[in-house]
């Protein structure tokens, strides 16, 4: 198969950010080959909105965010679905689909600028397609179905606009789905309307993504769906009791019953209980300390200043690649390797990604992990992008039906 041809500059910036303390030279060396003889494909990159909010150009090499081009190519990435993100409050605020559209604009407009180094993949044949070319494939997730706006001819609309997976809700219940992050669960799982979206989503061939939903609507979702589901970026609950954004063991079991697939989050906040935690302690500490000194108002210059300090005091407990390692561990003894992928939520968890996979030129360090823990070759491709490809194709056949 053809690759992306790697320079020296890239080589040696890869050899910079190999774990080299604890991978050997021949294990890093194999995972090198791997990641660049084989499809890479990640479920969930946030890079359109990161562009909205602050652009620059991704097709060279750019000085902020998670990826950029030559940064993919250093860690073999070829299918890193875009995220077409829209924030809960532009359901209510009447803008979500056209927030949506500019977000398909942008992606459509790098192309244009980029031709020779990516191209926009409504199929998984188009991802093998662009991968004999050279191409990076940016296959289109929309993430939060608020641009669907219950109507279902805008499923057809972002179909044809490239759209591959829906992830029903997202920080807000929404008129498709209850959101694992709200007290408020109207529907209490899927509502009426989000019933009739999963079977016009299957009609279509649009992957149904239950990551941010809440344990309810998963449940009825994975019944109601004809193809399989998956869960974009989630991680497993097991290691971060009660965060129901990520999934429980039953849930994950149930997923690969129904010939799903887990692509693991990359967040530290998702892989463990200290970082998830973080954020609660240091709220709660700021709170003492604010009543014990008569502060009423957190924007307060008192009540920042004890922020700036509390993360010196007690510095963010980074997850490391061991700990990704141990999610995927947990996903195979419960389901199988059939039901693992990558969904790093690289642009999307700000400065919490874990150590030694901090950017797209990692691949190679978790595949090396990988190795280390006597995975196989062929179990790597399945989880690199051969679980993707089922699922995708099972969606792709089932539409056609």
């Amino acid at each position: 198969m053809k690759k992306i041809l790697i320079s020296s500059m890239m080589l040696a910036s890869l050899t910079a950010c190999s774990p080299q303390d604890n991978q050997s030279d021949d294990v890093m060396a194999k995972a090198n080959e791997i990641a660049q003889q084989n499809i890479i494909a990640d479920l969930h990159v946030d890079v359109p909105y990161r562009l909205r909010e602050d652009y620059e150009f991704v097709g060279d090499a750019t000085e902020r965010g998670d990826f950029d081009y030559p940064r993919a190519v250093v860690g073999g990435l070829n299918a890193p679905f875009m995220s077409i993100y829209t924030p809960a409050e532009h359901e209510r605020l009447g803008m979500a689909k056209e927030t949506a559209d500019d977000l398909i604009d942008m992606i459509e407009a790098l192309v244009d600028q980029a031709p020779t180094k990516f191209a926009i993949a409504t199929s998984w044949s188009d991802v093998e397609r662009h991968f004999e070319q050279g191409l990076i494939s940016l296959p289109l997730g929309m993430e939060n179905g608020a641009p669907i706006e219950g109507d279902l001819n805008n499923l057809d609309y972002f179909f044809e606009r490239g759209i591959r997976y829906i992830t029903l809700a997202h920080s807000e219940s929404n008129h498709i789905a209850d959101s694992s992050y709200d007290e408020e669960r109207p529907a209490g799982g899927l509502t009426e309307f989000g019933r009739s979206a999963i079977t016009r989503m299957n009609e279509l061939g649009i992957m149904v993504d239950i990551s941010h939903v809440s344990d309810e609507a998963f449940y009825e979702a994975i019944e109601l769906s004809s193809a399989p589901v998956i869960a974009s970026h989630s991680s497993a609950r097991a290691f971060t009791p009660g965060f129901e954004r990520n999934m429980d063991d039953d849930m994950i079991r149930t997923l690969g019953e129904h010939q799903g697939v887990i692509f693991i989050n990359y967040g530290s906040s998702f892989l463990t209980e200290a970082a998830n935690q973080y954020r609660g302690k240091m709220q709660a500490a700021l709170e003492s300390f604010m009543q014990a000194n008569g502060i009423s108002d957190d924007d307060a210059p008192e009540a920042a200043a004890f922020r700036a300090q509390y993360i010196v005091d007690v510095p963010y407990p980074f997850a490391t690649l061991d700990d990704v390692l141990n999610h995927i561990d947990h996903v195979v003894a419960i389901a199988g390797i059939e039901s693992v992928g990558i969904g790093s939520d690289y642009d999307g968890v700000g400065n919490t990604l874990p150590t030694d996979l901090k950017d797209v030129s990692s691949y190679p360090n978790l595949i090396a992990g990988l190795l280390q823990r006597d995975y196989s070759e062929s179990d790597i491709k399945k989880l690199l992008s051969g679980n993707l490809q089922r699922v995708w194709q099972a969606v792709e056949r089932e539409a056609s039906n």
